[in-house]
């Protein structure tokens, strides 16, 4: 491992010491990549994911948009599916990332979508 990544993992695991998802309050973990971004909601007690988005999808990807608007549409994906689920609350995990740019988009994203958190 580099020094970048071992860095966030250490940071990864710091934040995942104090946060936990539960089934009426899932954990919303956010992986970024250099071209895409994935969403998905975890129930750690179980140790199982609930649902998942990524820019990956077919109605996100074929819009030619910016990647921190794709980030948005996937904030949005996830709530959209964490509602039909009925899940109004969740804890945000930024997976080792800084608050910041397509991760902020995520999370803004979820909110507007009806999210809590």
């Amino acid at each position: 491992m580099n020094n970048k990544s071992s860095a966030r993992q250490k940071i990864k695991f710091r934040i995942r010491k104090k946060i936990n998802g539960v089934a009426v309050k899932p954990r919303l973990s956010v992986f970024r990549s250099n071209a895409e971004i994935y969403a998905q909601l975890v129930n750690d007690d179980n140790g199982v994911t609930i649902a998942s988005v990524s820019s990956k999808d077919k109605n996100i990807a074929a819009q030619k948009v910016a990647k921190t608007q794709k980030s948005k549409m996937v904030g949005s994906a996830i709530a959209l599916k964490a509602t039909e689920l009925g899940i109004t609350t969740v804890v945000f995990d930024r997976g080792g990332y800084i608050y910041h740019g397509r991760v902020k988009a995520v999370a803004e994203g979820a909110r507007e979508g009806g999210l809590q958190f």
